[in-house]
């Protein structure tokens, strides 16, 4: 029961992130070079999760709340949490 309420809360907006993060980085010229002690590293990083965050809200919101409305995805563990 647990994996499936985890895989219908948050497959699709986690894959999302996933793929324009990634896609991200790929495009920031020396990112997949960089070394944790570059600031290159961090600024490539912070700047995908920035656009990943901006493509994955509008994309899942409305997943999330037609789960949420027939009671499934995060509906089932806010019910659970209480």
């Amino acid at each position: 029961m647990v994996l499936a309420i985890a895989l219908a809360a948050d497959t699709l907006s986690i894959t999302v992130m996933e793929i324009v993060d990634n896609g991200v980085l790929l495009l920031v010229p020396g990112a997949m070079e960089a070394h944790l002690t570059d600031g290159l590293f961090w600024g490539a990083i912070a700047l995908a999760f920035a656009v990943a965050f901006l493509v994955t809200t509008p994309v899942t919101t409305p997943v999330n709340r037609w789960l949420i409305a027939r009671g499934k995805g995060h509906a089932i563990v806010h019910r659970l949490h209480h």
